[in-house]
């Protein structure tokens, strides 16, 4: 089927986003597992963890008790009370259950919070790089994406100064991520106030996707939801998948002003409908449980980073800034554009398919010059992966 045929059957919404890039490597280095291709993968971002023990006992525990029918489309009340209770705990924040919806995933709470949010000639600012769902979804609801470029050699820093300058009369929303998918920055405490009280200020939202607020590795985690007088226009996008190494449970939640909930429990009441009931069981017993297994993995995502990093270092050509927080790595590999390849796309194909070595490339986040790769494997495929791919550059080189 051609593209202009395409277009005349499928509604416009859907011609304006494309499949998601980690999802098609993912697909992609599972067609190469299958016919036998050894890989390391540092493709897909999820926790290479298993779900704790009490996490998993709490699920079955639910299965055994006959919990498995429908429940509330925003969660269960002792779930969004959880919620409210470990945010405010580790953030100062104040919600309350009603300010609180469960959803499945952290990207159907992210597609929920803009499609009731944005509409057609809104904008949204967007800091560059970006999570490769945010412009996508963004423009399925019809609006428009403002790209904010950061600089690298100063870390991808945000401040309040650069969004404000970028903000217009048609400004509706400014969606943040941080610690940052793909790059692994975290914005400043003091620019995240700034950035949190201007939108207050114009009253702008201000989406902020905390998925990976745990895993900061210098100071202490911080969350936009901490500045209560400015709630009124924070609307907090949060995940126990990274966390509490849940990525196939499906486990995400928003805290936000009560109308918005409200109007993104009725999307969700069309669509998804309630999570799993045992989820929702295993999320209770994730946040009011022992938070130790959250530390030990922060521990080791820190080990596994600087160990990433010693790797890409002793690559002639690669640079690399310090991810402070996630799992990644967002090494600049433009030195090798001319040397047999012209894009970052083609470096990560070509890593691919003659190396072995899963990346995303910067393309899918908004840069021409980056590959990103996920750290959360083993310290074996750490090693092996830095081996294979000084191998590759060194070719190229």
């Amino acid at each position: 089927m051609t593209t202009s045929a395409a277009q005349k059957i499928f509604a416009d919404r859907i011609n304006r986003i494309e499949v998601s890039a980690t999802m098609a490597v993912t697909a992609e280095a599972a067609k190469l597992r299958a016919q036998g291709v050894n890989l390391v993968d540092y493709g897909a971002g999820e926790p290479h963890f298993a779900t704790p023990r009490h996490i998993k006992d709490a699920a079955i525990a639910a299965i055994e008790g006959n919990f498995t029918r429908y429940t509330t489309v925003s969660g269960i009340a002792e779930l969004r009370k959880a919620i409210v209770e470990r945010h405010a705990a580790d953030f100062g924040s104040n919600y309350t259950p009603e300010e609180a919806i469960f959803a499945t995933g952290g990207k159907l709470a992210l597609f929920e919070a803009i499609n009731v949010l944005v509409d057609h000639g809104d904008e949204v600012v967007l800091p560059v790089p970006y999570w490769v769902s945010f412009k996508d979804i963004i423009q399925y609801a019809g609006g428009t994406p403002v790209y904010l470029e950061t600089d690298e050699a100063e870390n991808f820093r945000i401040t309040a100064a650069a969004i404000e300058r970028a903000i217009t009369p048609r400004t509706k929303a400014i969606i943040l991520n941080s610690p940052s998918n793909p790059s692994g920055a975290v914005i400043a405490p003091q620019d995240l106030e700034q950035v949190v009280r201007l939108a207050h200020a114009r009253g702008i939202y201000l989406l902020l996707d905390e998925c990976y607020a745990y895993l900061q590795y210098t100071g202490v985690p911080i969350s936009g939801g901490s500045f209560t007088d400015c709630k009124e226009h924070v609307l907090v996008l949060g995940s126990l998948s990274k966390t509490y190494a849940m990525t196939g449970w499906r486990a995400g939640f928003a805290l936000g002003p009560k109308p918005i909930i409200q109007a993104m429990s009725k999307l969700q009441s069309q669509s998804t409908s309630s999570a799993a009931s045992f989820v929702q069981k295993a999320c209770v017993a994730a946040l009011t449980g022992s938070q130790q297994c959250v530390e030990e993995m922060r521990k080791d995502y820190i080990s596994l980073r600087d160990q990433i990093l010693a790797g890409l270092r002793e690559i002639p050509g690669v640079r690399c800034t310090v991810p402070e927080g996630a799992f990644y790595v967002y090494p600049n590999v433009s030195a090798f554009f001319g040397k047999g390849v012209s894009s970052a796309a083609e470096v990560a194909t070509r890593l691919l398919h003659e190396a072995n070595v899963v990346t995303v490339p910067g393309e899918a986040f908004g840069t021409t010059e980056h590959i990103r790769l996920s750290y959360a494997v083993s310290h074996a495929d750490i090693d092996e992966g830095v081996k294979r791919m000084k191998a590759f550059f060194a070719k190229l080189g």
